[in-house]
């Protein structure tokens, strides 16, 4: 099965767009993003961020740890507004 999206690196499944949620853990405290855009394996469920995305979750860690937040929980949509 041919996906223009590109197939997954890890089973060779198609990828489609989708959300997921991305998690980071500082050691001091965590960092949550709920319904972050992404390209979703089909097969496996592993998700792939494109560049800006993965630049935009950067820069909320960033901040994050700026402020030693124990716990960061946001929306995808406040991040990228």
């Amino acid at each position: 099965m041919s996906n223009s999206l590109g197939s997954c690196p890890l089973c060779g499944g198609g990828k489609k767009p989708g959300t997921t949620i991305f998690a980071v853990d500082l050691k001091f405290g965590v960092v949550v993003v709920r319904d972050v855009p992404a390209l979703i394996c089909e097969k496996c469920d592993n998700a792939w961020f494109e560049d800006a995305v993965a630049a935009k979750l950067e820069n909320v860690v960033d901040i994050a740890r700026q402020k030693h937040s124990v716990v960061e929980v946001t929306e995808w949509r406040q991040v990228a507004a």
